[in-house]
């Protein structure tokens, strides 16, 4: 598609756009501040805000938010009526919590511990929590935001495939809950949801940047020029899938020595597995045929036990190692570790920074140095998972710009 210009209206709609964006991130904020944010006047600012309270987007309040000089009150987005259920699901475990249409929560972050063992199965739970929240908070409409794990079309609402899962079918998700629920619903995968929550939530952001997550497996979601950037088949992020080593383990994707073979929670179980029938003394707690769990890899590694420690450091380098190659491809570098491997704290952290503190194309210009910025995210939990309900944020500023 050619590149076209911007007339009055679109540059109109552009701009109020801008103005909604900042209310969505502040929640409330004054002319003075919106005009400072935005970089437009304040007539101009003026104007656009009339527009909008006529579109019934934005309400004024008498509320300043200034301790001295003459106050034209405050503004904020007029949501639109009930509360959005923010759900993270895996077969094993939906995580839930739900906010209103500002994106503010109203529940604490509630894990729900199911056992998912057929798609249909699956459904079943998320509809019943659904009915679980929808009855608390009844007759208020309900929308629906998920985050699952997998690769996942966010236009279809069909999840692909799921990694943790028993089945290898994809998934009608959208389609099914909204027929069984009767209420909307969006839904990307859970490294979105971490980039969408990092975006709305971390008001340093101000460039680009990748949201790595290093748990089960290991994915990552970009951030360039202020947009998720998904890819033309929705599967951008998988770095996961980058290889390491050609003559490695073969992982499901059907290569070899892919990232997660190496470095993932799920590939370093089943390296510790093997390596407590070989040394008996790493099984004492466990059954030796047991898969070891996330806690008692993130124990023994502080604990320092040698080869439990050799073998994660062994997979932070080849974190590190990947994330080179992408910062030399893409020149992010501004990246956010999450993920229940940041468990393995700061000489985990350091290990991959190590791998990408080189820059082999300019060593003297000061500019450089010190420019990539690799570390754990900092947003709660409950802030992670809140990030999908901003799907529908960007959905709404999506359709002003149409």
């Amino acid at each position: 598609m050619p590149a076209c210009g911007l007339n009055n209206q679109r540059i109109r709609h552009h701009n109020k756009s801008v103005l909604l964006e900042i209310l969505y991130r502040e929640k409330i904020a004054s002319k003075s501040t919106l005009a400072k944010q935005s970089q437009l006047s304040i007539p101009a600012v003026s104007k656009i805000l009339s527009e909008l309270e006529q579109e019934n987007k934005v309400s004024h309040q008498q509320e300043s938010l200034h301790a001295r000089g003459n106050s034209g009150g405050s503004y904020r987005i007029t949501p639109e009526p009930g509360f959005i259920l923010c759900l993270n699901v895996t077969p094993y475990m939906i995580e839930s919590v739900l906010v209103d249409g500002w994106i503010t929560p109203q529940s604490s972050l509630k894990s729900t511990s199911i056992k998912a063992t057929t798609p249909e199965a699956l459904l079943t739970e998320i509809e019943r929590l659904y009915r679980q929240y929808y009855q608390l908070n009844r007759p208020q409409p309900l929308r629906l935001a998920l985050s699952i794990h997998g690769q996942v079309n966010p236009v279809t609402g069909v999840s692909q495939n799921m990694p943790q899962a028993p089945w290898n079918d994809p998934i009608e998700i959208k389609y099914l809950l909204e027929e069984r629920l009767n209420t909307e619903l969006l839904i990307d995968n859970d490294c979105i949801m971490l980039a969408l929550a990092e975006k709305w939530q971390n008001p340093h952001n101000v460039q680009d940047f990748c949201v790595i997550n290093v748990d089960y497996g290991i994915g990552s979601s970009f951030v360039i020029h202020h947009q998720i950037y998904r890819g033309s088949l929705y599967g951008s992020g998988q770095i996961g899938h980058t290889i390491i080593d050609p003559d490695g383990s073969l992982c499901d994707c059907g290569r070899y020595g892919c990232l997660e073979t190496i470095a993932s929670l799920s590939a370093l179980k089943k390296i510790a597995r093997k390596m407590r029938k070989v040394h008996p003394r790493h099984g004492q707690e466990q059954s030796l045929s047991a898969t070891p769990s996330t806690e008692w890899l993130i124990a023994h590694y502080h604990q320092g036990d040698e080869e439990v420690r050799s073998m994660v450091n062994r997979a932070a380098r080849a974190i590190g190692l990947s994330l080179y190659n992408f910062l030399n491809i893409l020149n992010i570098n501004q990246i956010y570790l999450y993920g229940r491997s940041c468990g393995f704290d700061k000489e985990w952290l350091q290990l991959i920074q190590e791998q990408t503190g080189f820059n082999p194309f300019d060593q003297t210009d000061t500019v450089f140095i010190n420019a990539t910025n690799i570390t754990f995210g900092q947003l709660s939990r409950q802030q992670q998972v809140m990030g999908i309900a901003y799907l529908y944020v960007e959905q709404a500023l999506k359709e002003m710009n149409e």
